[in-house]
């Protein structure tokens, strides 16, 4: 008789069974909503970080030239290539153009509708996930109503 006993005890009861789903199911409803957001951080994140990037480039060149900034035609040449005093670039390094490059490549624009694309200018584009004003050699991302989860405008990074 023992024996019929521990072949009926082998497998779960249902009422087992469905406690473990209802945990399971409690767990996900937890852990699901806290890693979402953790996209959102992301974003915001990468988007600090290519900005802190460029506008370290851009310091360090101005710095270099005597407080002038890369003009906004010749951007990613002259953060990408080295270049003179005067800010003409060179895919390589020589006796004049010694200075830079600044930054390895113009990083992808993170957020907003222009994701993905490394295009600098000073007015809005189909290419441009960057504006920049030469005079003052600032930067921000191209996006102007976008926020972060904090409600922060992506623009005042």
């Amino acid at each position: 008789m023992s024996c019929q006993r521990s072949k009926k005890r082998m497998g779960f009861s249902l009422l087992e069974l469905m406690l473990v789903v209802v945990i399971i199911a409690l767990i996900a409803a937890i852990a699901i909503p806290r890693l979402s957001r953790g996209t959102e951080g992301a974003t915001s994140s990468s988007l600090a970080g290519s900005l802190a990037v460029l506008r370290d480039g851009i310091d360090r060149y101005s710095v270099e030239h005597g407080g002038s900034f890369p003009t906004v035609a010749s951007f990613s040449a002259q953060m990408t290539q080295y270049s003179d005093a005067s800010g003409n670039t060179s895919a390589t390094k020589d006796a004049t153009h010694v200075y830079g490059p600044y930054v390895r490549s113009v990083p992808p624009q993170p957020v907003g509708p222009r994701a993905g694309q490394s295009g600098v200018a000073a007015a809005d584009g189909a290419t441009v996930g960057w504006l920049y004003n030469a005079s003052t050699g600032n930067i921000t991302a191209n996006c102007t109503t976008e926020t972060d989860a904090t409600g922060k405008l992506y623009v005042n990074y």
